[in-house]
């Protein structure tokens, strides 16, 4: 059967549920093809990809090295389990070549599907490893307001989101949120020095609940869904010293700084800190099947080995063919120089959107760390005070409506995390799409017609 482009909109909306989206909205734009940082929906239109899909198109759409990889596994070995004492040779590759791309002491590797299934075993885990050393009593999660952690009961218990507790409550007991690093909002701040004053309050925070009850504190090293919020580089280093020196343990939620997007392998390489625990996902197949991966320090599983070992698993853990195009993605990324190329693009992104968009009155403040880019929206640049939004007719939709440039609302921000093959020509056809809409953005959110 063929379905032209209007049989798939009707089906969608007939037969598929998508996240965020109410049944009352009508449009659909359906992806058919991809190649690079392109792609093509079902009515023939072309679009630059400047959000990586979610954050996670490291080497480009439409690679057939790894479609290639996948059959070729496939033929061999499509799937087993991982449980017990199973395993197979691409998981034990790629925990190996994981292992080596880590900061030490990160050598155990625990895999997963995704991302949020890694948040929920990261906390599990660390809530066992407690346990496991006879402190039960370590139950409560530190997270922060404006963080993301996926969409499970742990996870999303630690998101720092009102919408994703809303109406599924009772979350997960024992989380605590702390103040993101926002140095741009210094009215969060109190006038204080922010690594100073979110320092503080972590200490006061510890004391209040009791360092003997606390298992972990997760937090993603750039903060993505709350706006690409970069802390202060001092924040990661001194947060480190304070739960070491509580006996807490530091989870970095990295799936989507991890596999280059930074310019490093992991952000925490590039913040100079080593975590106890690393969860990753996304961006370690470039999206091409799912799989995620935590890295795992020495003293963590020495503990979660012990006895009868750590007593949870999903079904895919260590897919052959998901750890197959794993091992293939990081090849290219390897080969085609992507975590340098990632600085170095991302700094020419940068550049031109302070080139075209530095002077817009909407503009508040455009920051970035490698292929990580947010452009924060005003309503006025004296008060920072942030930019009305009509859901009707919000600056991304538009973007994407008049130029097929595909860039994400987060959080009064545009934010970008295209694929690292960008060319710098993509990157001026982005910088140029977001001028030609926010140039015509008035303080009161309304944007006029082109």
């Amino acid at each position: 059967m063929t379905l032209d482009a209007a049989d798939l909109t009707r089906l969608d909306r007939a037969h598929i549920i998508h996240p965020y989206l109410p049944g009352t909205a009508t449009e659909r734009v359906v992806m058919t093809e991809g190649a690079g940082c392109r792609l093509t929906d079902s009515e023939g239109r072309g679009y630059l990809d400047a959000t990586g899909g979610l954050w996670l198109a490291q080497v480009g759409h439409g690679r057939t090295e790894l479609a290639d990889v996948a059959h070729e596994q496939m033929k061999k070995l499509e799937y087993f389990t991982s449980f017990w004492e199973f395993s197979n040779d691409r998981a034990i590759e790629l925990a190996a070549r994981l292992a080596a791309l880590a900061p030490d002491p990160l050598n155990h590797v625990y895999f997963t599907s995704g991302g949020s299934e890694g948040n929920e075993a990261a906390i599990k885990m660390a809530r066992y490893y407690h346990h496991r050393r006879g402190e039960s009593s370590r139950t409560w999660v530190l997270a922060r307001s404006k963080a993301y952690h996926g969409v499970g009961y742990g996870g999303g218990s630690a998101t720092g989101f009102p919408v994703y507790h809303e109406g599924f409550a009772p979350m997960m007991p024992h989380v605590s949120h702390l103040t993101p690093p926002w140095p741009y909002r210094t009215e969060l701040y109190d006038g204080q020095d922010p690594t100073d004053f979110l320092i503080r309050e972590l200490e006061e925070r510890i004391a209040e609940i009791g360092p003997g009850n606390i298992a972990a504190m997760i937090g993603e090293p750039i903060m993505g869904v709350g706006g690409m919020l970069v802390p202060p580089a001092d924040y990661w280093p001194r947060v480190r010293e304070v739960l070491d020196r509580h006996g807490i343990l530091l989870i970095f939620d990295e799936v989507v700084t991890a596999y280059g997007r930074v310019g490093e392998w992991f952000a925490a390489q590039y913040f100079g800190v080593t975590p106890d625990i690393i969860v990753t996902a996304k961006g370690i197949t470039s999206g091409y099947v799912p799989l995620g991966a935590l890295l795992v320090g020495d003293h963590v599983a020495e503990v979660l080995l012990r006895d009868h070992g750590f007593p949870m698993g999903y079904t895919y853990n260590g897919h052959p063919v998901a750890t197959a195009v794993a091992l293939a993605n990081l090849d290219i990324i390897e080969k085609e120089g992507l975590l340098g190329r990632a600085t170095s693009l991302g700094a020419f992104l940068h550049a031109e959107l302070e080139s075209q968009l530095g002077d817009l009155p909407v503009v508040g403040e455009i920051r970035s760390v490698g292929m990580m880019l947010a452009v924060e929206l005003v309503a006025d640049r004296a008060t920072r005070a942030p930019l009305p939004l009509n859901p009707e007719r919000m600056p991304h939709d538009v973007i994407r409506r008049e130029t097929g440039v595909i860039v994400r609302d987060s959080a009064h921000s545009l934010v970008l995390s295209p694929p690292l093959i960008m060319t710098e020509a993509d990157a001026k056809e982005a910088a140029a799409a977001l001028r030609g809409v926010l140039e015509r953005t008035a303080p009161t959110g309304q944007i006029r017609s082109a």
